[in-house]
């Protein structure tokens, strides 16, 4: 019996523990679920909120990245814009050198493209650069001749020259690609011009001198202009001329882009004396190199000299030589005379090809009538008597023809200019001097 009831008891026992067990397992079990549960929706949670701020931080980023890509395609496209509209131009202007046409629809179509592709802009405002004007060729020639020698064709090969007087040296005419012209043959030869007055001052307050003077290739010897007439007259002053510098006194200067006494082409120099009441100005070619404001000295004739040393054999050659006096301003000989005559217009030998001094006077011209609107100009050539009729009237008209197409060319409308020839049909003065002959080759700019 007693072994019953602990069996019972047992049995009992075992089933309270088992319920018991299940109760707390399901305990056990529904808390870890739980717990399980809370553990993933936390984690949930947080990955969430970490894949929201990604994707924020990615939103923003791509809004940023939209914003540079529009604005380097916005830099593109205007590259771009200016690319297409410098083809365009481009193409325009090819089409208009080679002569190529396009329909009014395409010219439409790309006007549209352009007007909607470039937009106006406003452009900072640039720094204005300051209007310049200076002219350093203002060299205009006196009007009345003193003393001219080309020398002329008639001089005798190897006589000397016979408008000239020698101071020292020898001298004599050469003729030297077929004009006749004045050679140094040794050291220290010095010529004059040959004049009645030689003794006095015959340079007046306002004068020129010009010449034409040849410099060997390569290294060449100087040449001295000086302002009086060293055989006859106290000694003043003297230019030194090298190939491409001038110099006088304490005043030097250089050719532009030249120097020295070193020029391996040499060749002619046109040399430009003028002296304006104590203005001292001298030219090389077509370009000012001296410029003396108040020269103290007095001018008072003129002498030429060769330089060269014993045994040299290197030539000298001068041509061309005129002396000037000044006359009345271009626009007050237009007022009172009705033209101006102009005597320092120069041409080639037998054509009306204008040599480089010539832009002085037509400088001076052109400048007159853009500051003169009302006047106007008939452009009249004329020639000595050398030569026969024909060729002299053909010459003259030429010659105007040519000047006045360089005013036309430098900005004169056609309307206010005009030209015609008179041969030699009227001369200032007479044909048989030097100084006449040159005289009567001129240009005349008549009023109309």
């Amino acid at each position: 019996m007693r072994q019953k009831l602990l069996l019972l008891a047992v049995l009992l026992f075992a089933v309270f523990f088992s319920a018991f067990s299940q109760i707390n397992l399901e305990r056990v079990v529904k808390n870890s679920k739980k717990k399980a549960e809370d553990k993933i929706e936390n984690r949930i949670e947080n990955k969430i909120d970490k894949g929201v701020d990604n994707a924020l931080d990615d939103i923003e980023g791509s809004v940023k990245n939209d914003k540079s890509d529009k604005s380097d395609k916005s830099d593109k496209s205007d590259k771009k814009d200016k690319a297409d509209k410098k083809d365009k131009n481009k193409d325009n202007e090819d089409d208009m050198v080679g002569g190529n046409d396009k329909t009014e629809t395409q010219s439409s179509d790309a006007n549209t493209e352009k007007s909607e592709k470039n937009k106006p802009t406003v452009e900072p405002e640039k720094p204005k650069s300051p209007t310049v004007v200076w002219n350093k060729f203002d060299f205009i020639p006196g009007d009345k001749i003193i003393f001219e020698d080309a020398p002329s064709a008639s001089e005798e090969n190897g006589e000397f020259p016979s408008k000239w007087d020698l101071n020292s040296g020898v001298s004599e005419i050469m003729n030297v690609d077929g004009e006749n012209v004045i050679a140094f043959l040794a050291p220290n030869t010095e010529i004059v011009p040959f004049l009645k007055n030689a003794k006095q001052d015959y340079l007046p307050e306002i004068f020129t001198i010009e010449m034409d003077i040849y410099f060997v290739p390569g290294y060449s010897n100087r040449y001295y202009i000086s302002l009086n007439d060293k055989k006859n007259q106290k000694d003043v002053d003297y230019f030194t001329i090298y190939v491409n510098e001038i110099e006088i006194g304490d005043y030097k200067a250089a050719y532009p882009g030249k120097a020295g006494n070193n020029d391996k082409l040499g060749g002619w120099r046109h040399i430009s004396i003028a002296f304006t009441n104590g203005k001292l100005k001298a030219y090389m070619d077509d370009t000012r190199l001296i410029n003396v404001p108040h020269y103290e000295k007095n001018p008072t004739g003129l002498t030429i000299e060769g330089e060269l040393y014993s045994n040299d054999t290197k030539v000298k050659y001068v041509k061309n030589v005129r002396i000037a006096e000044g006359g009345v301003k271009y626009y007050d000989r237009a007022m009172q005379d009705g033209k101006i005559v102009v005597n320092g217009i120069r041409f080639d030998i037998g054509k009306a090809t204008l040599k480089p001094e010539s832009m002085g006077p037509i400088n001076e011209i052109y400048d007159l009538m853009v500051k003169q609107p009302e006047l106007n100009f008939s452009v009249e050539g004329h020639t000595d008597s050398d030569g026969d009729d024909a060729t002299n009237q053909k010459l003259s008209e030429e010659r105007a023809k040519t000047v006045m197409n360089q005013l036309i060319i430098m900005g004169i409308d056609k309307s206010r200019i005009k030209s015609q020839g008179f041969g030699e049909s009227k001369p200032l003065n007479e044909n048989t001097s030097t100084e006449g002959k040159a005289q009567n080759r001129r240009v005349e700019f008549v009023k109309f």
